[in-house]
């Protein structure tokens, strides 16, 4: 399936699929200014939460949607389907206060 057409208010409630239905590493098309590739990393009766494309660039974005604004995905996107496992856990340094890279992580 391409990138749908129809924007969540109009879907069919037949169509949608409960939010319960969707697993972690699921490919989906998400509603946000638009339908964007994402996938999926958690589900809940409710909503699901989603890495998705917010636009056209390579960074990525995590939200939550309800069912409503997500459909299952055929189309690959490689920037989102062959990512490693726990790819946006990985810590980089991070600026101290007076410009010195301090090392992040846990307390020592």
């Amino acid at each position: 399936m391409s990138t749908p057409t129809i924007a969540p208010p109009h879907r069919d409630p037949a169509d949608v699929a409960p939010a319960d239905s969707y697993h972690k590493a699921d490919p989906v098309w998400v509603y946000r200014d638009g339908w964007r590739a994402g996938v999926i990393e958690a589900a809940s009766p409710l909503a699901v939460t989603v890495t998705y494309r917010p636009g056209t660039h390579v960074g990525t974005g995590v939200d939550t949607f309800t069912a409503s604004y997500v459909t299952y995905r055929a189309d690959a996107d490689p920037a989102l389907d062959n990512r490693q496992e726990n790819a946006l856990a990985h810590r980089r340094p991070r600026p101290s206060g007076d410009g010195a890279t301090v090392p992040s992580g846990p307390p020592r």
